[in-house]
């Protein structure tokens, strides 16, 4: 906690009056990342509804946020036991993520079985690749892609989006 006050240029009293401990700290950190990248899905990825290419603006955001913050990632993991987002920031962010897939079904660049726990999941292999290195998480979005596509046999159409 001295090395967070002293880098935000503020005294540990003042730390401490706002998060009484490292928990809390760490909690509002995570917050604040889901609630940044809920603002740009709903806003950047949700603005050309034409293109389609919402729901894939939304994975390499999340990427270049997991990837930059590496080290928040594994602090939230650590001290929550899990670096996803939990209650309203989770409905909020499954509500956006449906918008996209939907958006991406109308532009007829997405499947028309895509769900939001398709995209969680993907989400997932997203973050452990990232964390472990394991390889390129841009390569890792594109060859998903490849497979979100419409089908031959199974044309994008506008069925609901099944929430997990």
């Amino acid at each position: 906690m001295p090395d967070v006050a002293r880098a935000a240029g503020v005294g540990i009293g003042t730390l401490y009056r706002h998060f009484p401990s490292r928990q809390a700290l760490v909690e509002a950190a995570a917050e604040q990342r889901f609630a940044e990248i809920l603002r740009l899905a709903q806003t950047d990825c949700l603005r050309d509804p034409a293109s389609g290419k919402g729901l894939a603006r939304y994975l390499h955001h999340v990427g270049r946020v997991l990837s930059e913050g590496r080290g928040l990632s594994a602090s939230v993991a650590a001290t929550v036991g899990s670096s996803a987002p939990g209650g309203e920031m989770l409905a909020q962010l499954e509500l956006a993520v449906g918008a996209l897939i939907s958006q991406g079904r109308a532009a007829g660049t997405l499947r028309a079985d895509l769900t939001v726990a398709d995209v969680y999941m993907l989400v997932a292999g997203l973050s452990g690749i990232i964390r472990t290195g394991s390889g390129d998480w841009h390569r890792f979005i594109d060859l998903a892609f490849d497979g979100l596509g419409p089908r031959g046999d199974d044309p994008a159409s506008a069925e609901p989006v099944a929430q997990p």
